[in-house]
């Protein structure tokens, strides 16, 4: 047993200095950890940072703009600043060269409002152009409350009670924490972390399998005496080290990550210290310790390193998709989530953004169906190996 636990670690230092010198994994270690937290967090802070922006420059675009010079004093009392639309505004928006709704007012607008009756003003966006479908609904507020306002001098004109038209007073309470509202920009974050953990592991377990058999390696070290699991234990242990050494690299970058955030509002809302990050490796760890077992058995039968990786790609797609199923599932979190790798992982930590405590069950299932992963991928390797060892 002693020999065997030597050898295993002897394999696992080779395996481990191999690795860091090749400079695919190093790049990978480097971009999708390191790098991946500051990156990440500096495209979502520009991203609300240019909705903000937007939102603060308060113009509309009207086409007609001459016909409604009531709508016009009323937006400029709102503090809006009024444009008159481009000529050709809905070629623009269809090529997303142009990123506002216009408002369109017929001829007959202040003619219509004389009269009683009630003309109709269009808003035209483009529902593929997300920039100017984004604001659709702060140009309908503002047209909103400029037929409430001629409502009112209508009523006030012929002594009605404006308070006739509001019997009751409706207001809205948000029962989402500061937090939970934040998962809807940051919600994407677990997401990107096992996928570098995934790619991480993805190299290393297919240059430990699939490259060595291809580089004629392999069959040399299946000759030592040493004891089939404790090659496999080595090897395993090395490509769960470099997928284990991601995750810890992943979750602490967002950390300093925070410093780009261009957004004030973002990174009011974005909590997320030294528990979140702690909490995120001790959901992750597990999972790439199995990712490794699991991508390490797959590329086992393989004979060539492309092989593996055309075999490689179901789990690669399992691990993209599972964690999808949260977006398309409206009904919330099912108790057969926690059952399913990488979506379990995503759930939880999902719940660690929104400040939300996590159950010992919560953790425990996840937990138990990585091992069992790991078990199974271990085994099957060290009985492949045996089986060419005996060829």
């Amino acid at each position: 047993m002693r020999r065997s636990i030597a050898a295993a670690f002897v394999v696992l230092r080779k395996e481990l200095s191999d690795a860091l010198r090749d400079r695919r994994t190093l790049a990978t270690v480097l971009v999708s950890s390191v790098l991946m937290g500051p990156l990440v967090l500096m495209a979502i802070s520009g991203l609300v940072a240019s909705l903000e922006s937007r939102a603060e420059q308060r113009e509309v675009y009207v086409a007609g703009l001459a016909n409604a010079p009531t709508l016009r004093n009323f937006l400029e009392r709102q503090t809006y600043v009024v444009k008159e639309a481009p000529a050709d505004f809905e070629a623009r928006l269809r090529r997303s060269t142009f990123s506002d709704p216009v408002v369109v007012v017929p001829p007959d607008f202040e003619a219509a409002l004389v009269r009683g009756d009630v003309p109709i003003v269009e808003i035209v966006s483009d529902s593929a152009n997300q920039r100017s479908e984004a604001s659709t609904t702060r140009i309908e507020r503002l047209l909103g409350g400029f037929s409430r306002e001629r409502a009112l001098l209508s009523l006030a004109l012929r002594g009605v009670s404006a308070q006739l038209l509001e019997p009751m007073q409706v207001e809205d309470r948000d029962l989402a924490s500061t937090q939970t509202r934040a998962t809807r920009i940051t919600g994407m974050l677990p997401y990107f972390v096992m996928m570098a953990v995934l790619y991480g592991a993805l190299n290393a377990a297919l240059d430990t399998t699939a490259g060595e058999r291809e580089r004629g390696s392999l069959e040399p070290l299946l000759m030592n005496p040493a004891e089939r699991w404790a090659l496999v234990a080595g090897k395993w242990g090395a490509v769960a080290c470099v997928s284990m050494l991601i995750a810890v690299l992943s979750c602490f970058s967002f950390l300093p990550g925070q410093w780009v955030l261009r957004s004030d509002t973002l990174a009011a809302m974005f909590q997320y210290g030294p528990r979140e990050a702690g909490l995120f490796i001790v959901i992750l760890l597990p999972l790439a310790a199995a990712l490794a077992a699991v991508l390490m058995a797959v590329a086992i039968r393989s004979r060539s390193f492309k092989e593996a990786q055309a075999s490689s790609t179901i789990v690669v797609l399992a691990v993209s998709l599972l964690p999808l199923v949260n977006v398309f599932d409206l009904g919330g979190e099912a108790p057969w989530h926690l059952w399913a790798p990488a979506l379990a992982q995503n759930s939880l930590m999902t719940r660690v953004l929104k400040g939300e405590a996590l159950g010992v069950e919560q953790v425990l299932i996840p937990l138990g169906v990585c091992v069992a992963l790991t078990a199974v991928g271990v085994w099957y390797v060290a009985r492949e190996l045996h089986q060419a060892a005996v060829k």
